[in-house]
């Protein structure tokens, strides 16, 4: 199939693994799940160790479980990118562990308080789910069946975030005060989730052009707006004077002015160069590098019992 087929043809779950697709739509597609798959990773490994500090059983037992749901959405992904014959999942990991690998911004900050908890757990999270909802449509069917597990999943971490959120902004003056700080922190961060302005985004329009993507960035970031920042205002929080947050009353929407945003910092931890993705990136690689012996341990049983990994579902 050559590119223009495939423009033409570009629609939700228009494509599998048994079509004969293009190297630039197969390049294009295993960029963009392995970025999210790569995503998925460092968030669990980012909110790992609020488990611990979580400040109930329940807590505990939430966010443990939210912590297995990201991890696994991570292998859903990974073998959705598989499935497009570029890489392999373990090549993928080796590029996430050397640093070579991309994620997310808000993934490259350190989270230090159980304060900052729902800022991830609740806008972050959010912000994702007004993504991954629009990819249920992608025209990469394994990606789009990967969405339907990771959305469900997803809406239950966004309603634990918000029950963290409202908990606190119900507690002490001191406690509220502690949690508007981590808001007028992660504010800009959370903004900044949905990439680059279109006219700066690289990739933004073959993605669209090919049904990768169904909404741009601006699109995904002036409608995460239109429903966080009521949602940010009902729980109490002020949203911050800057960035710039513009409202039109006429069309009843909410956007950013970019020219407030930090798109040096941002473009920094694009290219994995901050302070935060290097101790981010070598936990990771940590992390991988304790439990090799268990992937060891795995291909072993394999060769000898001549077992083999299962293909991705279609």
């Amino acid at each position: 199939m050559d590119l223009e087929t495939v423009k033409e043809r570009a629609g939700p779950r228009q494509f599998a693994p048994k079509d004969d697709m293009p190297e630039e739509y197969r390049k294009a597609a295993t960029r963009m799940i392995q970025f999210h798959a790569n995503s998925e990773v460092m968030g669990g490994y980012l909110e790992k160790p609020f488990i611990r500090q979580a400040p109930s059983i329940d807590r505990k037992l939430a966010f443990s479980a939210k912590v297995q749901d990201e991890i696994g959405h991570a292998q859903l992904l990974y073998r959705a990118a598989e499935s497009l014959g570029i890489k392999t999942r373990d090549e993928m990991l080796d590029e996430l562990a050397r640093g070579d690998g991309k994620f997310l911004n808000c993934f490259h900050y350190p989270m230090e308080s159980w304060h900052e908890v729902p800022m991830i757990a609740f806008f972050v999270d959010g912000a994702a789910m007004h993504r991954q909802a629009t990819l249920k449509n992608t025209s990469w069917t394994p990606y789009a069946h990967a969405m339907d597990k990771v959305c469900f999943e997803e809406g239950f971490h966004v309603k634990h975030g918000e029950s963290i959120l409202s908990e606190l902004m119900n507690g002490s003056k001191a406690t509220q005060e502690k949690t508007q700080a981590a808001f007028e922190t992660w504010w800009p961060r959370i903004i900044q989730f949905f990439g680059p302005t279109n006219d700066k985004s690289v990739h933004n329009d073959f993605a669209q052009e090919v049904g990768l993507k169904t909404k741009s960035n601006d699109e995904l970031r002036d409608t995460f707006l239109d429903t966080y920042v009521p949602k940010a205002e009902k729980y109490g929080l002020v949203v911050p004077e800057y960035p710039r947050i513009e409202y039109d009353e006429e069309l009843d929407t909410y956007h950013v002015n970019e020219d407030d945003l930090n798109w040096d910092e941002f473009w920094t931890i694009a290219k994995n160069a901050s302070d935060g993705s290097h101790e981010q990136i070598n936990s990771r690689a940590k992390a991988q590098e304790a439990v090799e012996w268990v992937r060891e341990s795995m291909h072993g049983w394999e060769g000898a019992s001549g077992a083999e990994t299962p293909q991705a579902a279609d």
